[in-house]
């Protein structure tokens, strides 16, 4: 198996096209072909449907593709760390945020890494936490923003920040009107739209409801953060998060919002690398960013209820 088949497959699937990938390859179509058949027969496997309308990956294809894509940044990735300059880093960094921190965290990096590395390109990703533990591990992305549920120490980790959680609804909702606060044991009476137990805040609300005796009886599982908005002004029911996601309808007054008490809720926020691959200097370049936008964010109260850690 050669990294030049690697590259031949996922262009080929990229481009759902034979002849659209040998011309981004700059190859002919009959050796990409020759290539892709070779590859096929070492492993044993059909990794493409080949059709009149293009090619794209079969079930084994798809598994593979992963693998291919992780294989080829980790290249790509010692290449840079052996050519890029300590005091002027550059290259491609992937850094994952949950949706539900990329609204405080997504711009200002942004802008922070133009500024400070124009010569780095930041690739951000924004996913489901599970999801994007998955591609840390596997190499696809550097860095990743997590949520510490005690399930990471296959990870090198930094304490970020620690978020207050919220109980989250309409304003002039049929659930209840503006209040100073609200205990768990009141707000697990009202219909409550969460992700699902795979993925953020989820798991730490079940788990202390649980410790109290107290049970989530009518729970909307919605994974999305703007389909949850929708959700909430549709007053199909409450939510339990941060206020950053909801931070702009807070300050609308479209959304209310009030802390949770007896007991608080918390959740804590770290970033996260790999034990095992070494980050490049741009990589850890950002990482660095990472925590100083944080600290940052703050200070400034821009980071609506979260307190530096770190």
């Amino acid at each position: 198996m050669e990294l030049r088949q690697l590259r031949y497959f996922v262009a080929s699937v990229d481009h759902g096209s034979l002849s659209r990938a040998a011309l981004v390859l700059h190859i002919a179509q009959p050796a990409l072909t020759q290539q892709l058949r070779q590859l096929e027969e070492e492993l044993g496997a059909q990794l493409l449907h080949r059709s009149a309308q293009g090619v794209s990956a079969t079930d084994a294809g798809k598994v593979f593709y992963e693998h291919a894509q992780a294989i080829l940044k980790q290249v790509g990735d010692a290449r840079q760390a052996v050519t890029q300059s300590t005091t002027r880093p550059s290259g491609a960094v992937a850094l994952g945020l949950p949706h539900s921190i990329s609204g405080a965290l997504a711009l200002p990096l942004l802008l922070a890494v133009q500024q400070t590395y124009p010569e780095i390109v930041l690739q951000l990703t924004e996913e489901l936490s599970g999801n994007l533990s998955e591609q840390l591990k596997s190499g696809r992305i550097n860095l990743a923003v997590l949520f510490d549920d005690g399930q990471l120490t296959q990870f090198s980790t930094t304490p970020l920040v620690e978020e207050e959680m919220h109980f989250l609804w309409r304003a002039n909702s049929r659930f209840g009107k503006r209040r100073r606060n609200i205990s768990l044991a009141q707000a697990v009476t009202i219909p409550l739209i969460l992700p699902d137990l795979q993925h953020g805040v989820r798991p730490r609300i079940e788990n202390t409801a649980r410790s109290m005796g107290l049970k989530l009886e009518h729970v909307i599982e919605i994974n999305s953060v703007t389909i949850l908005k929708s959700a909430i002004m549709a007053d199909m029911g409450a939510t339990i998060l941060p206020v950053a996601p909801l931070q702009d309808e807070i300050e609308r007054e479209k959304i209310i919002s009030c802390p949770i008490v007896k007991p608080a809720l918390t959740r804590t926020v770290a970033l996260c690398a790999s034990k095992t691959i070494p980050l490049t200097t741009a990589a850890a370049a950002v990482a660095r960013l990472v925590v100083d936008v944080s600290r940052d964010l703050c200070d400034s109260g821009r980071w609506g209820g979260a307190r530096m850690l770190s």
